[in-house]
């Protein structure tokens, strides 16, 4: 088990909060995974998987997070301080990994809230852009202050061919309601099996939603052993 020192928190609202930790050198990951982080806590330590924001060549890790006043971990997560020490297996795994994707001609990740983490260090990733042509990141969230990684975002859309668009559905924005509302105003068309792979990241019942959906429409669901056509974050969705 690793501990990690905290370096940074940023608090983005009463119910979203991220930060960042050390790393040590021997950690091992590929942009997409997750790890099992935690706090040591009596009468036994609590860990849950959290996406890593950060990609596999920082070198730094970091996570973003809800709070939850009565979760068994975040409630105690969103009150670290710098300094603080955050528990990190050494050993991550996860299904949104692009290399289980079938290269096509764009990427399509679709994420609610901080289903958003894996999909920054993919779009950060150089090699992303030499298995797929376009990169797309769908965001949606409830208030626009959950719109976490904006900034760095719209940077990236200079420097490679990246898309971000995000949108809100409880508030006042320049584009509201749900990512399914925005597929075609941006790509110029629905999605298709032949152009595009789409990752999805989100709540359970939106993971569940998105399987029944691709799979009613022949696309193939790949995973850690076989390439498909889109991903669900298994650990989340089963």
């Amino acid at each position: 088990m690793n501990k990690e020192q905290v370096t940074e928190i940023t608090h983005y609202s009463d119910r979203l909060f991220s930060f960042k930790t050390t790393r040590e050198r021997t950690f091992r990951f590929k942009n997409g995974e997750f790890a099992m982080i935690g706090l040591e806590l009596e009468p036994k330590n609590i860990m849950r998987a959290y996406s890593i924001v950060s990609t596999n060549y920082d070198d730094h890790l970091e996570f973003l997070s809800i709070k939850v006043a009565d979760g068994p971990l975040t409630s105690k997560l969103q009150n670290i301080q710098i300094g603080d020490e955050v528990l990190v297996k050494p050993k991550c795994t996860g299904s949104l990994v692009c290399d289980y994707l079938i290269p096509k001609t764009n990427l399509i990740m679709l994420a609610t809230g901080t289903g958003i983490a894996p999909f920054i260090s993919i779009a950060k990733d150089p090699a992303t852009y030499d298995r797929f042509d376009n990169v797309y990141l769908f965001h949606t969230v409830r208030e626009a202050n959950e719109i976490t990684y904006n900034e760095a975002l719209i940077e990236l859309e200079d420097m490679v061919p990246f898309t971000y668009i995000p949108s809100v559905t409880r508030e006042t924005y320049s584009r509201t309601g749900r990512f399914w509302d925005h597929i075609e105003p941006t790509l110029g068309r629905q999605l298709k099996k032949e152009l595009d792979a789409v990752m999805v990241c989100g709540s359970p019942s939106l993971n569940k939603q998105c399987r029944q959906q691709f799979t009613d429409e022949t696309w193939e669901e790949g995973n850690t052993g076989e390439m498909g056509d889109f991903m669900l974050e298994r650990a989340f969705a089963d």
